[in-house]
């Protein structure tokens, strides 16, 4: 009725970011726009022209992962290192464009190991700036 009776669940804490990416690709992600997926930092490629800084990343997705460039967004407070687990916010779904190049979006924060059951993944940080207005959905 009003969730009166229902146990509160523990948080699965993880012993690292590596533990936590293989459990969260178990999990089963689907790309949807406005989607936020966890993903691993492989390795950083650089700041851009307008301040954005780019990353390679694994995605939690299709059950292993799979390997994109992304990038934090220009007004962002901080960016992520090699190894740490982040949310991927899916924008578009380019259908045009190579599945490994299909996805377009942003790391929008990053993320604790641990996952709180009915609620997802803890934050740690926020990489999304603050006058980036929230998409309106209807």
């Amino acid at each position: 009725m009003f969730n009166w009776f229902r146990k509160n669940k523990e948080p699965i804490e993880f012993s690292d970011n590596d533990a936590a990416f293989a459990h969260a690709c178990t999990l089963g992600y689907q790309p949807l726009i406005g989607a936020l997926i966890p993903a691993l930092v492989l390795e950083p490629g650089g700041p851009g022209p307008d301040g954005e800084r780019t990353f390679q990343i694994n995605l939690a997705v299709d059950g292993g992962g799979r390997t994109i460039w992304s990038s934090t967004l220009r007004e962002t407070k901080g960016y992520p290192k090699e190894g740490d687990l982040v949310g991927f916010r899916i924008v578009m779904i380019a259908s045009d464009l190579p599945e490994q190049a299909n996805l377009i979006g942003y790391l929008a924060c990053r993320l604790e190991p641990v996952l709180v059951p009915g609620k997802g993944w803890r934050t740690a940080q926020i990489y999304t700036p603050d006058n980036l207005k929230p998409a309106l959905r209807l």
